[in-house]
């Protein structure tokens, strides 16, 4: 979401990490000023060594720090630094102080599309050996994709995100299968006088990307090719782009549709206006939380596709643990990479923070089930999950097809595939000029 977020993190702290342990000691006395600096007073064989990890803010993850702190016994401590919400913000952030090989960086949140940018740019380290094989294990298929960049492995699994058709059951008896037929019951509805919009992230913004990654995949589409080094945009990419034509000029979103993000759409449903959404899992325990009796009727279903009897491709969210090529302590990082995603701390955020696992044994644990009942369907998806355009030029790309996209009113599907095609492949050769 595009929310406002935290000042900027503070720069990089090499230069107090080595620091004497004599050093140390006066700084406690001092602790009211320098509190931030006590994390490198310790013991044992590595005293002093800090873990840096940035991310954006999740409400309970320091408790996910603190664990892991504990779990090092001593061979160095970790510190969380908190990224801007919104994800142009952390590359903004990440992208200046690895660019200057800042040392103050060990551990980076990187949102799914970061990966090859960051893997092309030599910014982030490989995971090898034993290593890899511990992040790789038992993590489903597409959010492991997207850890990935021409077949090496560049970060480990921390949350994954797909989002779900959100509806109400008492308007709406069984959940549609394709979007066509979503929007035949969105117009029945309104006949009938009843709830019967469809909330959308429809804004010149990401949320768009994910809805057009999503058509396109379960349209049988591709955007780039397998490489990431040519756009495709093909027949199953045009059928994509007709079933968004048809559904923005069917009457049956809101009248602030192309400007609406993830909270708006969720605020449409919740405040009476529609009847369905598609939006990620947060939006169920903000509905406990804000409308209980409409909660009772607030149910899920996967996605709709695009063709009958073949179910959607949902283009995955969600973050992977990445080693900055310029810490000073890799070895360190590493492990305090794989103990912040690892299955019980994966389960933890997932109750009590709404990120989805990446592990597929923690959907298995019943005390998943009552914080986390779309579980299954959530697995469900991700069995067949999608991602999104993956090259080191993702944002240019995803800035070229959020804005060739709005109005979605206004896509003439054969032309805009062309011009789509023309202009991304002209940013994959970094010969395009941005809007």
């Amino acid at each position: 979401m595009r929310t406002a977020g935290p000042p900027t993190a503070p720069p990089g702290r090499t230069g107090w990490r080595r620091r004497s342990r004599r050093r140390c000691t006066a700084m406690l006395a001092t602790a009211a000023v320098v509190a931030p600096l006590l994390v490198a007073c310790g013991s044992g064989p590595n005293a002093g060594i800090t873990i840096n990890v940035y991310l954006p803010p999740e409400e309970h993850f320091q408790q996910v720090i603190d664990n892991c702190g504990k779990q090092a016994a001593g061979r160095y401590s970790i510190v969380y630094n908190k990224l801007p919400r919104d994800a142009d913000g952390q590359r903004e952030q990440m992208v200046r102080r690895l660019a200057a090989n800042d040392t103050g960086m060990d551990v980076l949140g990187l949102d799914v599309t970061f990966t090859a940018e960051f893997a092309g740019a030599g910014w982030i380290e490989e995971w090898t050996g034993d290593r890899r094989a511990e992040a790789e294990k038992d993590v489903l298929a597409a959010p492991l994709e997207s850890a990935k960049y021409q077949g090496k492995l560049y970060a480990a699994t921390k949350n994954t995100n797909v989002q779900l058709l959100w509806y109400r059951d008492d308007v709406v008896s069984t959940p549609p299968t394709t979007w066509s037929d979503m929007i035949a019951a969105a117009e029945r509805l309104k006949a009938e006088g009843k709830p019967n919009q469809i909330a959308f992230t429809g804004a010149q913004y990401e949320g768009l990307v994910v809805e057009f990654a999503t058509l396109v995949a379960s349209a049988g589409g591709h955007i780039l090719s397998d490489d990431g080094t040519k756009a495709v945009l093909d027949d199953g990419a045009i059928r994509a782009l007709q079933t968004l034509k048809d559904f923005a000029t069917a009457g049956v979103t809101s009248p602030s549709m192309t400007n609406d993000i993830e909270d708006d759409a969720r605020h449409e449903l919740e405040n009476g206006q529609s009847a369905f959404e598609v939006n990620w899992p947060y939006v169920y325990a903000a509905m406990q939380a804000d409308k209980p009796d409409l909660a009772k009727h607030f149910t899920w279903a996967p996605v709709p596709g695009v063709d009958p009897g073949q179910p959607s491709r949902v283009a995955i969210g969600g973050r992977n643990l990445a080693v900055s090529a310029f810490s000073p302590h890799k070895a360190e990082a590493f492990d305090a990479a794989l103990c912040l995603r690892n299955a019980a701390n994966q389960e933890y955020s997932a109750i009590n923070d709404g990120v989805p696992p990446t592990i597929s044994s923690v959907y298995d644990d019943p005390a998943m089930t009552g914080p986390y009942p779309m579980k299954d369907t959530i697995r469900q998806e991700l069995r067949d999950a999608a991602t999104r355009p993956i090259t080191p030029a993702y944002q240019n790309v995803s800035t070229l097809i959020s804005t060739i996209l709005s109005p979605p009113s206004a896509i003439d599907p054969r032309a805009t595939a062309d011009e789509l095609r023309t202009k991304i492949q002209q940013a994959l050769d970094s010969k395009g000029v941005l809007p």
